[in-house]
């Protein structure tokens, strides 16, 4: 008997690189990914797990709510952990699952990388100190061309006003053994205009997890924007 997917409503999206199908999640990525490593049609899965190729077909290209059963038949079918189906194992340290053997490393062209840097909202800024080398997690927010964050007066990343500095962000997929980066780097500068900067809280998404008074703008607008992909070649 066919089922019936579930009814959308779980599991998070994410912007799709371009040829990934629109409305996919993370769930359907991983599922789809593990699914092709092994070699097996939607078909052969689905009857692995007692389900039926629309099915898998469903839960790959669109946001599903599968039952806890579910889950832990399709994750058993295509030998992985359900946490690591779901996503619960991102908590583990990234990077820890074997290196395939068909990988390549391939470069992301500018816009790439800039639609890359308005998907997250943490990143990392390396900048000079007088103790040597720092980097810094910060939350940021895409403005324009420009990368903006918040710190306090006198911080290391305040007082690198001036000088060169690299941003950072990158994703790692333990289950597809995949990932990417992309740094920019520039000028790190201080944002001192008023308009600006009220510009830059109004359209700030979120405070800055580190808590405590951070109201010391910076930016960074990219004189070299560059990115990387692990891909299955």
């Amino acid at each position: 008997m066919k089922r019936t997917p579930s009814t959308p409503g779980t599991g998070s999206t994410r912007p799709q690189p371009s040829g990934e199908t629109p409305g996919r999640t993370d769930l359907g990525r991983r599922l789809a990914a593990r699914r092709t490593e092994l070699g097996l049609s939607r078909e052969e899965l689905g009857r692995r797990c007692g389900a039926d190729g629309h099915y898998i077909s469903y839960l790959e290209e669109h946001a599903a709510s599968p039952s806890m059963g579910t889950l832990v038949r399709v994750a058993d079918a295509l030998g992985i952990t359900l946490d690591d189906l779901t996503g619960a194992s991102a908590d583990r340290p990234p990077g820890q699952s074997d290196a395939r053997r068909d990988m390549a490393l391939v470069a992301l062209d500018e816009a790439e990388c800039r639609r890359l840097l308005g998907t997250h909202g943490v990143g990392r800024i390396a900048v000079f100190t007088p103790e040597g080398p720092a980097v810094l997690p910060v939350n940021y927010m895409v403005a324009g061309t420009t990368i903006a964050f918040r710190t306090a007066a006198g911080t290391a990343a305040a007082r690198a006003t001036g000088t060169e500095a690299a941003f950072e962000i990158d994703h790692i997929d333990d289950v597809t053994s995949e990932g990417w980066s992309v740094m920019a780097v520039g000028e790190l500068e201080a944002v001192t205009d008023a308009d600006e900067r009220q510009h830059l809280v109004v359209t700030a998404r979120s405070h800055p997890w580190a808590g405590g008074v951070r109201v010391h703008w910076m930016k960074l607008t990219p004189v070299r924007l560059t990115g990387r992909r692990v891909v299955h070649a």
